[in-house]
């Protein structure tokens, strides 16, 4: 009996060592697979993600077009040094003086030596002053410097709005004693905005437009300066008598005419970012199409541009709203769709590969592939499993060819089980950051998906670390 209770109990000792071993090495295993995670983690470079949603762009297209205005020119009926009283762009009425005209040239000396008295400004007035001068900071580039002789006479015209108060109660007593009764103060007779620039194109209607007209490189302003000698009938300005205007541009038949059934677009101006909807209507002058965007107002903000760059904005297109940057291109082996079939473990589609064994005997191979896209005719397939020049066979056929074509598609990387999946997108519409695409389509993605935020920083396969 003790020695049957003896070995008894040296098979349990035997036991527990094997059992003691076995937690050893599952324990070594697993630690090592630890191991290797934390490794492969420093030693990778992590993944940004980002999660597909819903979304919509506006389509947009730019263009420079010209304003067309209801614009009279105006005259001066003297000879002499003319000196402007109003700020450029300013409503006026019948009976303000714009500008008056020196027949003797005095007013200059005295308006140097300080003889007109100083001048008095309001906080209102240097509001004004600043604003123009922190407007033109924010829209100034360097690729118009045209721009700063705008600003010039911006500034000039905010000058001479604050001083002419105090220049009208002088100019009286003025004109009785030193001048001699020789300033002559003018007015427009009519009321609207005045504007100090002519250019020849005052009376061109959408009629009378050419494509000729756009060419800008041979457009020119004539504008005069505080001051200087003008003679009878020289013009002085003009005055924009209507808030009403538009804006022509030359554009293609067709899509004028897809802009015409629209009847209002959203115009965007470029320079100030402000919008504003437009009434469309088509002009065509022999061979030339012109669209005519008409506005109810905003004329005042743009009395001193003749060329315009705007933002047509038709519509919005909805899907999915992803950014450029995980969009990436790759190239797919095209097989006929007869080549193709379903078969193997899992049923998945595939080809017949031929290939010989090594006896030299020819044999066929079912060799799953991936498919990325597909229609009635073509697949498109991955080549991770499929050489160029390699022969397959069509199903229940003596048919077979050799691969050879490929195509490539444009698609993103899914990263919702943990590697670097392609997945093929159809863009509707883009702009220069994001890009809508269809939703819900075969082989495409749906909302909530993870997709690679740098299609650059992967390939197909590759495990996602993030």
């Amino acid at each position: 009996m003790p020695r049957k209770s003896n070995k008894v109990v040296d098979i349990r000792h035997q036991s527990g060592k094997t059992i003691n071993t076995m937690e050893l090495i599952i324990f070594g295993a697993i630690t090592l697979y630890i191991l290797v995670l934390i490794y492969s983690y420093f030693h990778s470079t992590p993944i940004s993600g980002y999660e597909i949603q819903m979304g919509s762009l506006s389509i947009s297209k730019t263009y420079t077009g010209m304003a067309l205005r209801e614009e009279e020119v105006i005259q001066s009926p003297y000879n002499g040094y003319i000196n402007y009283f109003v700020r450029e762009g300013e409503r006026v009425s019948s009976r303000d003086t714009v500008y008056s005209i020196d027949e003797s040239g005095k007013l200059s000396t005295l308006l140097t030596n300080g003889e007109l008295g100083e001048n008095t400004y309001t906080d209102d007035e240097l509001s004004d002053f600043r604003s123009t001068i922190v407007q033109f900071n924010r829209i100034f580039s360097q690729k118009e410097f045209q721009t700063v002789y705008d600003f010039k006479y911006d500034i000039e015209g905010d000058i001479m709005k604050m001083v002419n108060l105090n220049m009208y109660q002088s100019l009286e007593s003025l004109n009785q004693s030193s001048l001699n009764g020789m300033v002559n103060l003018c007015t427009t007779g009519k009321s609207g905005y005045f504007v100090y620039y002519t250019d020849g194109y005052e009376d061109i209607t959408p009629e009378k437009l050419t494509n000729t007209l756009f060419d800008e490189s041979t457009y020119e302003k004539t504008r005069l300066n505080n001051n200087e000698l003008v003679d009878t009938s020289t013009a002085v300005g003009k005055l924009i008598t209507s808030e009403k205007w538009s804006i022509a541009v030359p554009m293609d038949a067709d899509y004028a005419a897809e802009l015409e059934e629209e009847k209002y677009v959203k115009v965007k101006f470029v320079r100030t970012q402000e919008s504003s909807w437009a009434s469309v209507s088509v002009q065509k002058n022999g061979d030339d199409t012109f669209v005519i965007l008409s506005f109810e107002n905003s004329c005042t903000s743009f009395c001193t541009e003749r060329f315009i760059e705007i933002e047509i904005q038709i519509d919005e297109e909805k899907g999915l709203k992803i950014p450029l940057s995980a969009i990436a291109e790759k190239t797919f082996f095209i097989i006929p769709a007869e080549y193709m079939s379903k078969g193997g473990e899992n049923g998945n589609y595939g080809v017949s590969k031929e290939f010989y064994d090594e006896n030299g005997n020819v044999v066929y191979e079912f060799v799953e592939t991936t498919v990325y896209n597909s229609n009635e005719d073509e697949f498109y397939v991955d080549n991770e499993n499929l050489s160029v020049g390699d022969y397959i066979c069509k199903p229940n056929s003596t048919d077979k060819m050799a691969i050879s074509k490929s195509g490539s598609l444009i698609g993103v990387y899914n990263m919702n089980k943990g590697y670097a999946d392609f997945k093929q997108i159809t863009i509707l519409y883009q702009n220069d950051e994001y890009a809508i695409v269809s939703s819900n389509t075969q082989y495409g993605l749906t909302v909530y998906d993870r997709i690679v935020l740098d299609a650059s920083s992967v390939s197909t396969g590759d495990f996602i670390f993030n």
